[in-house]
């Protein structure tokens, strides 16, 4: 005697009115995915029509890679010059300093804090940690522009200065001094606490994802506890490295207040690390209460052209992950 199981028809397992709730639902997700959508899509619209008289005056490159910014106060045309490379540059040179000082610094926190720590201090530090997070920017522009920017990045800026690194050829003069409080250097260093807590939060989590049987295996050949975090921890996570540090980068890119305070808003660029520059989210900020109708359009470029540098800072870091992550492994988190 043989038992035949049947699987029960869908139209059967949903009782009354099944159909119906399913389509609801579906329709709800596809309505607040499209959302999402449709929000971004007006912003870049609305954006970029208020911008246009500007794109349209300067050229998009003469906009990207003018270096004049003069204001003009008309209400109905553009008289002024607007080229926003001087602070294109400051947002990302602060930016890649900020991620060069972060990373190092995230995974050595996420390592100590996964592997070496004891159990008792992992829980309490991992806190503190992402508490960082939480602080508001404004709380970190008085800390860094009273305390840090006088006792710490000023002193230390001026070790630099001061060191065998100013002789070098090529790379002397971006250390050369003289060393001001308000520089790209005190803006960078901002952004690099700020970014810290995202990317050791990342790293910690992608850390923990790596298999124990990897860890034993190379326990198991006579690695130590350095070769294993260096040699199969860190390589096996690299995509999630990727994705954190993409992460923090969106972050230092955007940030407004402690830039603002700490750059040194001056509208003319330079390549030395510790003089005084600007950045896009800072001059947007500064200048945006008391301008005309027609530094408001260049403000909008600016915040247009803001967009796309961070759009494509995101699609690349989705290539690299996409490209690194089938060699390596590691989970990505963008």
């Amino acid at each position: 005697m043989s038992t035949t199981l049947t699987t029960p028809e869908p139209s059967k397992l949903r009782g009354i009115g099944g159909g119906r709730a399913d389509r609801l639902f579906r329709g709800t997700l596809i309505f607040a995915a499209s959302s999402v959508l449709v929000i971004l899509a007006a912003m870049i619209i609305r954006t970029t029509i208020e911008a246009w008289p500007v794109f349209a005056k300067e050229g998009l490159f003469g906009f990207v890679f003018g270096q004049q910014w003069s204001v003009g106060t008309s209400r109905s045309e553009v008289t002024g010059t607007y080229g926003a490379f001087p602070f294109i540059y400051g947002t990302i040179k602060t930016s890649l300093i900020a991620v060069v000082v972060a990373v190092p610094l995230a995974i050595g926190i996420a390592l100590f804090t996964n592997e070496v720590a004891p159990k008792w201090l992992r829980r309490p530090l991992a806190y503190t940690v992402d508490t960082l997070a939480m602080v508001p920017s404004i709380v970190y522009a008085l800390v860094g522009m009273y305390f840090f920017r006088l006792y710490v990045w000023g002193p230390a800026g001026q070790v630099i200065a001061d060191s065998p690194l100013t002789s070098v050829p090529i790379i002397g003069g971006f250390f050369s001094g003289p060393v001001l409080l308000s520089s790209y250097w005190s803006a960078a260093n901002i952004l690099a606490i700020m970014i810290l807590p995202i990317i050791t939060a990342i790293c910690r989590d992608v850390f923990a994802q790596v298999p124990e049987d990897e860890r034993n295996a190379a326990y198991a050949m006579g690695a130590t506890r350095w070769e294993v975090m260096s040699k199969v921890i860190v390589p096996h996570s690299f995509s999630g490295i990727v994705g954190g540090t993409m992460l923090g980068l969106g972050r230092a890119l955007g940030e407004t207040l402690a830039v603002a305070v700490l750059i040194g808003s001056s509208q003319r660029w330079a390549g030395r690390l510790f003089a005084g520059g600007d950045s896009m989210t800072a001059v947007i900020a500064n200048t945006f209460a008391d301008a005309h109708p027609e530094a408001i359009w260049a403000l909008l470029a600016i915040g247009v052209t803001l967009f796309f540098i961070t759009m494509f800072v995101n699609i690349g870091a989705r290539l690299i992950v996409a490209r690194v992550g089938g060699r390596v492994g590691g989970g990505a988190v963008i």
